[in-house]
């Protein structure tokens, strides 16, 4: 009897937050920068190597490039190839999932509120989700926190950081994130010391392990493609004015979005939990708590690793809630829930999973239609002539995926490449600012592909020397005027008539 109570009270929790986590986290395949990724990781896989340098745009072609994210690439496209978009909704969701999974098992106090308080999390963290490398940041976060943790009776388990850094550092520039957590947790250690809550004794030894742990991830950054190159590229992310103009989630959150509101109550929370400790918390749950929450509220690209060190300090601080557990656990069987109640809820979320998945990947196309100029890039490669091509920010990905290597863009998601200069040039053009025109004819642009509200779009319909190509309520093109007498000499097919004006 009591194994079937255990099934009831603990396993159930964990198979509800499982199954409801995997229907959750599922997003369509639609992640602006996801066409660029799955097009690097098709020339990887073709090419048989990473790219040192751009091919897919004019404005930088030849330029060094640090692919730092060429193993989810790979990953993706080989996904994409052998199951299409569906493929990776599902694999996104596991990988998302697996983290949120990672942070319950953290979690003290009675299970029911270890799940409530990680699904809260994974509310908050909501506007990060979707099928992105960041993901894999995510879930070796969560992993290398739950080592870390565990590590501290089980030394032994500390051997696996190495290997999962190794990993990390190829599949995403969140790698930076694993020794910084270290080095805070770290730090933590030796403020515990100093204030007296933590003898020298016992500190020592975990010091030690931590900071060795530190020095062998230093040490490994260089294994890979792009050599010592990786060191510093962390940095020049951070510190680019770029990345904040044109990248939403490296802004701070706006908590008058109802989106962000979670996040604000998980914030408050914090607050309270630490207000209602009857001991001062360590200062390994301080230090990085403080570098997290900061980091959150510079960017919201940060949220998630922030709920992974926020969730276990608020569900700590549920004595009331174990309380009210403790007088349910001793009221009579026939008020308990039963084991076949519970295999039925299990059951239940786990179709509503499978039904999410499947209505997601049915509808990939209707949502890919709504945010990327899907007939307009049909009309583009209708035609077989290699252009300069403009393309608004948010499509530039998609421009890749669907027209390399006839079509080569300004720009794309790739901020970090383009750098704060042609960036600036991009929306200098793009908003129709003083100086548009020079920078369209020194960089020798043939096509631009645009909205039809963007400003440029609204100028050039007045300019003689650019011709309205394609127009639809999604998307425009226009051509250079004798860019457009040849595209009409060697346009083919009826949808190029159809459209054309």
């Amino acid at each position: 009897m009591r194994g079937i109570s255990g099934f009831g009270s603990r396993r159930v929790f964990a198979a509800v937050l499982l199954f409801g986590l995997l229907a959750m986290t599922a997003r369509n395949a639609v992640d602006p920068d996801l066409w660029w990724h799955l097009r690097t990781g098709q020339w990887i896989v073709e090419a048989g190597q990473v790219p040192h340098s751009d091919p897919f745009s004019f404005t930088r072609a030849g330029h060094a490039w640090v692919s730092h994210e060429w193993l989810t690439e790979v990953v993706f496209y080989e996904l994409w190839k052998r199951g299409g978009a569906a493929a990776l909704i599902v694999f996104s969701a596991m990988i998302t999932t697996a983290g949120f999974m990672l942070l319950y098992l953290r979690c003290p106090g009675k299970k029911q509120w270890a799940a409530a308080a990680t699904a809260f999390g994974a509310l908050a963290s909501a506007p990060s989700w979707g099928v992105r490398p960041q993901m894999f940041t995510f879930t070796l976060a969560s992993l290398l926190l739950w080592l870390v943790q565990a590590g501290e009776e089980r030394p032994r388990l500390l051997l696996w950081v190495p290997p999962l850094f190794l990993l990390w550092l190829n599949l995403h520039g969140g790698f930076a994130l694993g020794p910084t957590l270290l080095l805070a947790y770290g730090v933590g250690l030796l403020m515990e010391t100093a204030c007296g809550n933590t003898p020298w004794q016992q500190t020592r030894p975990i010091l030690l392990r931590v900071l060795l742990l530190l020095l062998v991830c230093l040490a490994l950054v260089p294994l890979n493609p792009s050599g010592a190159q990786l060191y510093r590229y962390p940095f020049d992310t951070l510190r680019s004015p770029g990345m904040r103009s044109f990248i939403g989630e490296w802004r701070s959150p706006d908590f008058h979005e109802w989106l962000y509101r979670p996040f604000l109550l998980i914030w408050l929370l914090v607050l309270a939990a630490l207000a209602s400790f009857r001991s001062r918390p360590r200062g390994r749950v301080i230090v990085p708590l403080l570098l997290t929450s900061f980091a959150a509220l510079d960017a919201v690209r940060h949220i998630p690793i922030f709920v992974l060190v926020a969730i276990p300090v608020i569900a700590a601080a549920l004595p009331a809630a174990s309380t009210s557990y403790a007088v349910w656990q001793r009221r009579p069987d026939s008020l308990r829930s039963k084991p076949l109640f519970n295999g039925a809820v299990v059951v239940l979320l786990a179709v509503l999973a499978l039904v999410k998945w499947v209505s997601l990947s049915r509808n990939q196309n209707a949502r890919e239609a709504e945010q990327f100029p899907q007939q307009a890039v049909a009309f583009l490669r209708a035609s077989d002539q290699p252009r300069r091509i403009f393309v608004y920010y948010d499509w530039g990905g998609y421009a890749i995926w669907k027209l390399y290597p006839e079509y080569r863009v300004f720009v794309d998601g790739r901020a970090d490449l383009y750098g704060d200069d042609l960036m600036h040039q991009f929306e200098t053009a793009v908003q129709f600012r003083t100086g548009w025109r020079d920078i369209l004819d020194s960089w020798k642009v043939e096509a631009i592909l645009v909205p039809p509200s963007c400003a440029l779009a609204q100028a050039l319909l007045l300019d003689s020397n650019w011709h309205t190509a394609f127009s639809d309520s999604k998307a425009m093109i226009l051509f250079r005027a004798h860019a457009a007498v040849e595209n009409a000499a060697t346009s083919k097919g009826p949808l190029v008539r159809g459209t054309r004006k």
